[in-house]
């Protein structure tokens, strides 16, 4: 029997996501042949012909559509730039289905953009609290003025999604965060989608989109594309960079033509990602699922030994739920629980204090995803604005403690947080 040809083998057996993402989206001749993107800095780009300047204007604002194996020419870096389309290119290689993508300046830039392309006055937009205190804001505080309605839902209550999706005022949008920030609460996306797919949609209208923040878990350990969201959308700052030093986001979507939507959005209002961070990022997303696998494993061992704590009232993580349905999403549409878990401490606002007071090694600051191990008081300081009811709602108690788990050794980590619980 004669061995199989490899480049047989290379057909039939299609690249693995961490693969992909070293070895397509990027053209080493563009670069002078550097195996490794080089940075762009150009604030503008020379046409070859008038035609062709006339012709990428016409597509940049949306009134001619690119052509299949056309290529389309550089106008200004606010549109587009070399790094961004290089980083956009990479990145839908670790998010499962996507097909096209945006990097932002900000994962809010990439959330408002996303949700002022799509909303129109008149609309409303569902979302599952709690959510991220800048997006919830956002909502409220801008989105309603414009006449665009927002209906918070429980996240973990399916049966009130299903009922706010059936009666929501001319529905444009569903948004879902989850895990919910800072409860680790989780909702069915597969679920939703299929609630939004059973409306009756009227001729003209368009189908609500869904779209998902996947900050806390993705691209490595859910993947909302594949469960039928429409839109999938990141915070670039937490785990996909990974280092703390950078703000970033990213919208991707199966379906193109909505990335094509939103682009000139994001042109008008300014928000693409510059050149030199589209460069750090696009380096930083091969190792995004060793970093984050790592970064699991410590959280977990964690978060299940802190549980046993005689000062811990109660530890918020994947492994530990107890309620039935959260268990079945949790199994269903998870590959790994993350890197997150929220404490609550017996003694409120003045427990959570002296943990945080006391920690050695985890570092008092807000944001996640990095690989530094992070702890914060949500209440005083990511969720602050919200009112008393609010707060009820999202969970966000006095004694609650957000934890956001770097690659540090997890026994190190383990004995600051016992140490610095001891000091209660």
């Amino acid at each position: 029997m004669s061995p199989s040809n490899p480049s047989d083998r290379r057909e039939s057996q299609p690249l693995r996501p961490t693969t992909k993402v070293l070895t397509q989206g990027f053209d080493p001749t563009l670069s002078v042949g550097s195996a490794r993107p080089a940075v762009f800095r150009s604030s503008t780009y020379v046409f070859p012909t008038p035609e062709a300047a006339e012709r990428a204007f016409d597509i940049s604002s949306g009134r001619a559509q690119i052509s299949e194996g056309e290529g389309t020419d550089l106008i200004y870096s606010r549109f587009n730039h070399p790094n961004a389309q290089i980083l956009q290119d990479q990145i839908v290689n670790l998010e499962a289905d996507a097909t096209a993508a945006l990097a932002f300046n900000s994962g809010t830039a990439a959330i408002m953009t996303s949700l002022l392309t799509f909303l129109r006055p008149g609309q409303s937009v569902v979302y599952t609290i709690p959510i991220y205190g800048g997006t919830q804001h956002f909502i409220q505080d801008h989105l309603e003025k414009w006449g665009i309605t927002g209906i918070p839902v429980f996240g973990w209550r399916g049966d009130l999604i299903a009922s706010a999706i059936a009666s929501a005022p001319n529905l444009g949008a569903v948004l879902l965060e989850t895990p919910a920030n800072p409860t680790l609460i989780m909702t069915d996306i597969r679920e939703v989608c299929a609630n939004v797919g059973a409306l009756k949609i009227a001729k003209g209208e368009t189908r609500p989109l869904v779209m998902v923040d996947n900050t806390m878990l993705g691209p490595a350990f859910q993947h909302p594309l594949s469960l039928g969201a429409d839109l999938v959308m990141y915070s670039g700052t937490k785990y996909l960079s990974g280092l703390s030093d950078m703000l970033a986001g990213v919208v991707l979507a199966k379906d193109a033509s909505l990335i094509k939507k939103i682009a000139p959005k994001r042109s008008l209002f300014g928000t693409i990602l510059q050149p030199d961070e589209c460069w750090m990022l696009t380096g930083r997303l091969p190792t995004v699922e060793l970093r984050m696998n790592r970064q699991s494993k410590n959280a977990q061992r964690i978060a299940e030994e802190l549980a046993e704590h005689p000062k811990a009232e109660r530890v918020y993580y994947p492994t530990l739920f107890s309620d039935p349905d959260q268990k079945r999403i949790y199994r269903a549409q998870c590959d790994h629980p993350g890197a997150m878990f929220s404490l609550e401490l017996k003694g409120g606002k003045a427990a959570a204090f002296d943990f945080l007071r006391h920690l050695q090694i985890a570092m008092n600051a807000v944001s996640l995803g990095g690989v530094e191990t992070l702890a914060c008081h949500p209440k005083t300081t990511t969720h602050s604005g919200f009112t008393e009811e609010e707060f009820a709602q999202a969970g966000v108690t006095d004694g609650l403690v957000r934890v956001s788990v770097g690659i540090e050794h997890w026994r190190d980590l383990l004995s600051d947080f016992e140490q610095a619980l001891d000091a209660i």
